[in-house]
Parts: C-alpha cells; sequence; structure tokens
C-alpha cells in the first residue's frame, strides 16, 4: 500500500503542531506501508518563504518530496481578506481569493499528488491551500487530518464541500467532530477520533532539570510558542496578579520561541527553545502544566504532560482543553482569574489532588494516546476504507458568475451558531 502524508511544511527540526503531528504519523505509519511526504520549500509559517531546496531527501528514514510555493504570503493583505470573509457578507470568489493569500500555494504540489499512483493521501491541515485543493482532486482517496481549532476559518463556505466529500476523517478530539459536523453535516463520512501520541521518555530527571538551569522554587510550566494567538497575554496578567497576592506562590517557567515581550519579573522564567531531553525534564520537575490557549483542536504537551505524570491547568474557554480535562480526570480549567488563583494554588505539588491528577494523566495518556493505540487506529481505517466502495461524490464549484454572488454570511456568525462546550460522556 502506498500512502502520501502532504503537509504545509516539513522537517526534523521543524516542531509546529500539525507539522509534527504530520512527521509522527508518517514514521509511525513507515513500517506498515510505503510513505512518502509531500510537502513545500517553506520553513517560515508567516511568509511561506521558499528557504528549503525542492526535490527530494530522507529525513528519519523517510523519502520527502518538496515542491516550491508559487509566492510568499503577504501578511497585510491575508489580514484584510480575513477580516472580510470572516465579518462581512461576501462571495465565494472571496473565500477562494482568502485561501489563496493564505498559502502555501503550490500547483506542482497538487498536481503531483493527483497524479501519482498513492493509495490513500493524508492531508494535513484542513484550512492549508493544499489541503484544500488536492481535496478536491483526488477526494476517494483524499484522508483528512483538519487539526481544526474553533475559529471563523470552520464557517467558510467553501469547507464544507470537502468535509462532505472526503473519503474519511481523522480527528484530534471530540468537540473537533462535534464542531466539524455541525458546520458541514458530514456525519456520514467515516471519521475516527484518534490524535496523535508523542515519543515520551520511560524516565525524566527533574533534579537534572533544576540542577542545568538553577531554579529551586515550586513551578508552574508553559511549554509552545509564547505568543497573544496562544493566551499568553492573559497568562502573564493572570499570573502577575497571583503573584503580587500570593509572594510564597510558585514560579512561572516558559518553554519556547517568543514573538511576545516576555514580562521582566523575578518570579518568570523564559528559557526559550529547549531540547527534548529538558523539555520533558522539566515537566517532570513541575507541579502543574499550564496550558493558556483558547484555540487548540488537541494540545500534544497536555498529552505530554500527563504521559509524565503531571497535571495540567487549562483555559476553561476552549472547548477541547476543557473535554480532556474532564474526560481525564487529570486536569483542571478556569474561565476568570479567581478560577486561576483557586486551581493554581489546589495543582501545587505538596497537595493530595496534585498526585491523584497525576496518576489520572498517566492512565489516560496509555489508554487513548500511546503509539501502539493511534497506529492501530489508522491502520484499522485504512482497512475498513480499502474494503468498502466510494459512494459519495464531491459537490462542483459554482460557475464564474455565481462565485460572486455576495449571498455568504460572515464566517464568525456561522461559528457562533455551532454549539460550544466539552463533548462529555466519551472516552477519549
Amino acid at each position: 500500500m502506498r500512502l502520501a502524508v502532504a503537509v504545509q511544511r516539513y522537517g526534523a527540526d521543524i516542531n509546529g503542531g500539525a507539522e509534527l503531528h504530520a512527521r509522527y504519523i508518517a514514521e509511525r505509519l513507515a513500517p506498515h506501508a510505503s510513505v512518502e511526504v509531500v510537502s513545500t520549500c517553506a520553513r517560515d509559517y508567516v511568509t511561506w518563504r521558499n528557504e528549503l531546496p525542492p526535490g527530494v531527501e530522507t529525513v528519519n528514514g523517510i523519502t520527502v518530496r518538496r515542491f516550491p510555493v508559487q509566492h510568499e504570503r503577504d501578511p497585510l493583505d491575508f489580514g484584510r481578506r480575513s477580516e472580510h470573509v470572516f465579518n462581512h457578507t461576501h462571495s465565494i470568489a472571496d473565500e477562494l481569493a482568502w485561501l489563496k493569500s493564505e498559502g502555501p500555494a503550490s500547483r506542482d504540489m497538487i498536481d503531483y499528488l493527483a497524479a501519482s499512483d498513492f493509495d490513500f493521501v493524508f492531508l494535513f491541515s484542513y484550512r492549508y491551500y493544499h489541503a484544500y485543493h488536492t481535496a478536491r482532486r483526488i477526494p476517494a482517496k483524499a484522508i483528512l487530518v483538519p487539526t481544526a481549532e474553533r475559529d471563523p476559518a470552520v464557517g467558510l463556505g467553501i469547507f464544507g464541500p470537502v468535509f462532505r466529500s472526503v473519503r474519511a476523517i481523522m480527528y484530534n478530539s471530540h468537540e473537533e467532530r462535534a464542531m466539524i459536523q455541525a458546520a458541514a453535516g458530514n456525519a456520514d463520512v467515516p471519521g475516527v477520533v484518534v490524535g496523535v501520541g508523542s515519543d515520551v521518555p520511560s524516565h525524566a530527571d527533574a533534579q537534572r532539570f533544576r540542577r542545568k538551569f538553577k531554579i529551586d522554587r515550586p513551578f508552574a510550566i508553559y511549554v509552545g510558542r509564547v505568543d497573544e494567538n496562544k493566551g499568553c497575554t492573559e497568562l502573564f496578567a493572570f499570573y502577575r496578579r497571583y503573584a503580587a497576592t500570593f509572594p510564597a506562590g510558585i514560579d512561572l517557567v516558559l518553554l519556547g520561541s517568543a514573538i511576545m515581550q516576555v514580562p521582566d519579573h523575578p518570579r518568570i522564567h523564559h528559557l526559550g527553545f529547549v531540547s527534548d531531553e529538558d523539555k520533558f525534564d522539566a515537566m517532570a520537575a513541575a507541579d502543574l502544566l499550564i496550558m493558556p490557549s483558547y484555540f487548540e483542536s488537541l494540545s500534544m504537551v497536555a498529552l505530554e504532560a500527563w504521559a509524565i505524570g503531571t497535571p495540567v491547568l487549562a483555559n476553561g474557554r476552549c472547548d477541547v482543553l476543557k473535554g480532556q480535562c474532564i474526560r481525564s480526570g487529570a486536569g483542571l480549567y478556569y474561565e476568570s482569574y479567581e478560577e486561576f488563583a483557586e486551581t493554581l494554588y489546589s495543582l501545587e505539588s505538596n497537595g493530595p489532588l496534585h498526585a491523584r491528577l497525576g496518576r489520572n494523566g498517566r492512565q489516560y495518556f496509555n489508554a487513548h494516546y500511546s503509539w501502539p493505540v493511534i497506529e492501530r487506529k489508522y491502520l484499522d481505517m485504512l482497512d475498513r476504507l480499502r474494503g468498502e466502495p466510494v459512494t459519495r461524490t464531491l459537490e462542483p464549484l459554482p460557475g464564474w458568475w455565481a462565485r460572486r454572488k455576495m449571498d455568504l454570511p460572515p464566517a464568525a456568525d456561522v461559528l457562533s451558531a455551532i454549539p460550544v462546550g466539552a463533548a462529555l460522556g466519551k472516552a477519549s
């Protein structure tokens, strides 16, 4: 069986959420099938500038084929188009122009995927140019890994036909599936909640981290890009208020590159980008992991913390994070400063709740996100699809005049009509 994994950018040193997800899946499927990764020459997710050479190379034993991006993304143009389709009545032509502006636009990549004899093509992530156009070219081979967050893009009209016509969908969470099905009416499309595993070491050394970085006090940890879009502005505001109220409370340690100003505060420690060994050691040393993001399709960092036995404190206004905390019994969540302060205090490692949630986290990760579980779900879906006929047809795009009819509602309005909240009563 020949499989392609198509993703916007790819490399052993590219650690974005969807990109790392794609690499993990490609490497885990390789022992079971012939796997080729198809991607662009871009490294930077803001501009999609061509920085890597086109052609074929091998990354961690996987063949990777890269194609040039036709044009860089202009953030100002993309911002203007996003504001228009998200907040104003618009046309299908406007949405297609938004998609082209978002990128990464590589017609050669799409042509290659459409012309090759792959049995199935895994497409990461739904909102990007390559995924949309490949899904429309070869819907009978397309298996979509949406990595969809609760943002207005899911309410754009162009994506509904794709969600309804691909061969299957590998969802990251029950909340993501509920959101997409509400937006697109695609409950009849084969789909499974699977997520992604992680290469968590069998032992992480908390004391090694403390010695190396000279951190002696108890601390909460944040892992990821330090970015306003990840909820860090609110995190810093809440934490500084907490630190002023509780002088003996825990510190805050940040791991990851910063694209916003980190406050100059004696109890906030920004260590920048660190190795995987240091990251897992830090998680083991931390009292808890804080996930302040409003938008996630699945937090790999939260799953890694649970695998190590570290509780999670999450932004409760993110349906996915709230649902994962409830289903796992391994995390708490907040929706206000008062809840932030109380839950942060409750999760300090000297309390009984910390140990209970840590045990629950390990059990939850092993039951639902260990690699044998993830691999089995992917292989079961492939076996199912190989044994089923193709029964759905792709809805054609309307003609030239109809595409320009200003009759689509603001995508933000579509999103606001989709029910919110954690998908309770589910196991994973």
